[in-house]
Formats: C-alpha cells, sequence, structure tokens
C-alpha cells in the first residue's frame, strides 16, 4: 500500500524557514521523479518542485532562488528546504510523484505571518 506522509510544517514570521519531509512507502521511490505541490482554500493545487530520479530539480517561478528539493534515496525520502518564506507561502504542502501517480497524503500546514 503505497504512503505518502508529510511532516515539518508550522507557523513562521516572514522571513523565516523551515524543512518539510516527505516518507514514502510501498512503491519503488528511487525509479520515481518526486514533487513538491500546495494548495490554498478555493486554488487548484499547484506544483512547487520536482526533482528526477538523477537528482536534477526544477522549481516554479514563484519559488525559485528560496525553496530547494532534495531526496535521499537510501530513506526513500524526500525534502523541502523553505527560506526567505513569504505570507503568499502559506498552503498546504503535498508531495507525490511529478504525475501524481499516487493518492494525495493529509499534507503539511504551513503558515507565514507576523
Amino acid at each position: 500500500q503505497v504512503q505518502l506522509v508529510e511532516s515539518g510544517g508550522g507557523l513562521v514570521q516572514p522571513g523565516g524557514s523551515l524543512r518539510l519531509s516527505c516518507a514514502a512507502s510501498g512503491f519503488d521511490f528511487p525509479t520515481y521523479v518526486m514533487g513538491w505541490y500546495r494548495q490554498t482554500p478555493g486554488k487548484q493545487r499547484e506544483l512547487v518542485a520536482f526533482i528526477t530520479t538523477g537528482g536534477n530539480t526544477n522549481y516554479a517561478d514563484f519559488v525559485e532562488g528560496r525553496f530547494t528539493i532534495s531526496r535521499d534515496n537510501t530513506k526513500n525520502t524526500m525534502y523541502l528546504q523553505m527560506n526567505s518564506l513569504k505570507p503568499e507561502d502559506t498552503a498546504v504542502y503535498y508531495c507525490n510523484t511529478k504525475f501524481a501517480n499516487w493518492n494525495w497524503g493529509q499534507g503539511t500546514q504551513v503558515s507565514v505571518s507576523s
């Protein structure tokens, strides 16, 4: 059974940092391109960044230069280091494959506010 478990969210002030984790199980994690997504109420879920099986990365324009995606294939875990956070980064963050092959997990809430 596929499981995607996001963690690491929280409340942070503008300019602060958070590191999200995604623990994956039930599928051959190292062979999938993985992505971080986010969603705010009333809006569609959007792709924030993705990382290929070889470690190449790609970012949405709105996080370029502030967020860093990484993965540890030995631990079946993916990360999202978020720096210089802005109020508009407030959202529930999810992980999945780049093509959203699996059911969505619970996500982790990130709130950026002073």
